[in-house]
């Protein structure tokens, strides 16, 4: 088996503006959510938002140009780059891809663009419109300021874009077509139109007089998730090319499968029968049991029907299933990016030898029966860990990540 290491992470987060300084956050349980002004008049006008955080200022010279997902995937993959010790300036740029995960079209500007065109003014749209928020432009911009001239794309399945990406990724290096790909996901939902749906559709929290005691994955209480943004970026090579620069990896990446429910357009399957099968798949594809998983990093969105099925998933593959976390608790629902996120978090988690605790979770439901890490982070002695994602269509991925 050909052997995929992660040698490079990079992260922007509601959490912080790097991996390390979003490590830290998730560790002491706290939400990020708070009150959104750009959501004012909304039923549900909360968010969790990335810090401090100005395209013009992070991408000096054409962030203007950028929406906040585009311009948070660059920041991450440069983030990337430098943890993994590469330099763009000495590379073969067309041995380099770039897969990105983006759930759905930017919709930043839409309002104002589509405001325009009900005022009759359709000259006065920005010839911009287009460019900067269909979702291929996470990926080419990642292109345009690294040089990488290989493959690159974006895939979309919905929540599971970001860790489908980082699957895909893996595919390419073992196929030979790529020595190096940076893989990932970035999304900005915190806009009125996604928000606007996300609550028709019934799956955000309502508990906007709390809002940093909104969204509680698995818990009794648990009334749906919280609308976020942010990017991840994984460097991905295959281990005997970071053997080669002499770079110590941070984990290995030795097992992804994805499968779709076949079963509704947005409902999860009520026994989690693709999400099992992602797992099932995964864990052989990295050649392991599931007594070698000693940590999941679930999907975990807090609403009431898909952290069910997720539960009912994770004991139809572990006859005792391992500690449990969702980091959604803590940095809400970034749609494409969450699994990108999530992967880049049990990457640390694998490091670090803790897992973080699932923000707000105070009784875990009976009919869930797992063992959720809440309160505080718990020490892991494990090898190996998981991180799963799910989304609208049905449609799962699953990554197994082992220590080096």
């Amino acid at each position: 088996m050909t052997r995929i290491t992660v040698t490079g992470l990079g992260m922007v987060t509601p959490a912080g503006l790097t991996p390390d300084a979003t490590w830290q956050t998730l560790l002491t349980g706290a939400s990020t959510a708070r009150r959104d002004e750009s959501l004012d008049g909304l039923p549900v006008d909360i968010s969790c938002r990335v810090p401090d955080f100005d395209p013009r200022r992070t991408v000096p010279g054409y962030g203007w140009r950028l929406d906040r997902f585009t311009a948070m995937a660059v920041l991450a993959a440069r983030q990337a780059l430098t943890d993994a010790g590469l330099d763009p300036q000495t590379w073969d740029g067309a041995r380099v891809g770039v897969v990105i995960g983006s759930g759905t079209a930017s919709m930043e500007r839409y309002g104002q663009e589509f405001a325009k065109i009900a005022d009759g003014r359709p000259l006065d749209v920005s010839p911009l419109a287009i460019p900067r928020s269909v979702p291929n432009m996470s990926a080419a911009e990642i292109g345009l300021d690294t040089g990488a001239t290989g493959p690159n794309f974006t895939v979309s399945t919905a929540c599971a874009s970001g860790a489908t990406a980082i699957g895909v990724a893996r595919d390419l290096l073992r196929a030979g077509t790529c020595d190096i790909v940076l893989a990932g996901g970035a999304e900005s939902v915190r806009h009125p139109i996604p928000a606007a749906c996300f609550h028709r559709m019934g799956v955000l929290s309502r508990r906007t007089e709390a809002p940093d005691q909104a969204c509680r994955p698995f818990d009794s209480a648990r009334d749906g998730f919280v609308l976020s943004e942010g990017a991840a970026v994984l460097v991905l090579e295959r281990a005997a090319h970071a053997r080669a620069r002499r770079v110590r990896p941070r984990a290995f990446l030795d097992g992804y499968a994805a499968t779709c429910d076949a079963h509704h357009y947005a409902a999860p399957h009520p026994h989690g029968a693709g999400a099992a099968a992602a797992m099932t798949r995964a864990l052989a594809d990295a050649a392991l049991h599931p007594h070698d998983i000693g940590h999941v990093n679930a999907h975990g969105t807090a609403t009431r029907l898909n952290d069910l099925a997720e539960a009912r998933a994770l004991r139809t593959v572990f006859p005792t299933p391992p500690p449990v976390t969702s980091v959604k608790g803590a940095i809400g629902h970034a749609i494409g990016a969450a699994g990108a996120i999530e992967a880049a978090v049990t990457v640390m988690t694998l490091q670090h030898g803790l897992i973080p605790p699932t923000a707000n979770h105070e009784d875990t439901d009976p009919d869930v029966d797992l063992d959720i890490v809440a309160k505080a982070p718990r020490p892991l002695r494990a090898q190996a860990a998981m991180s799963t994602s799910y989304g609208f269509g049905g449609q799962n991925a699953a990554l197994v990540f082992t220590t080096c």
